[in-house]
């Protein structure tokens, strides 16, 4: 009984590690993560992106560029969230406001 005990505890320690983290981007009025020039951001592969409208303008998430595409819906109000299983550079626009409208996604 200790030792399936302790094998159990090892495995919960080796997968904490490996559990996928939610990274939270804001979409505000014609800016994705903060107002000013285009926002960079840096998560690991396997993380969650969760992009959260806060700004009463419709928008929407649209790979531009990068090793997988995808896009959200045009909204103006919830989150729309992609779990990354690909390393590389994501080239984010907004369609309807870009090119002002635009951040970067790195994977590492």
């Amino acid at each position: 009984m200790r030792t399936l005990l302790l094998a159990l505890v090892i495995a919960l320690v080796a997968a904490a590690p490996a559990a996928a983290r939610t990274r939270n981007v804001k979409i505000g009025d014609d800016y994705f993560v903060k107002s000013g020039k285009p926002s960079t951001i840096t998560v690991k592969k396997g993380a969650v992106v969760r992009w959260n409208w806060r700004g009463s303008d419709s928008h929407n998430v649209v790979v531009q560029k990068g090793p997988r595409h995808f896009q959200s819906a045009l909204k103006s109000s919830g989150h729309f969230s992609k779990k990354l299983r690909r390393r590389g550079t994501y080239k984010i626009i907004c369609s309807i406001h870009a090119p002002d409208m635009r951040m970067t996604l790195k994977v590492t």
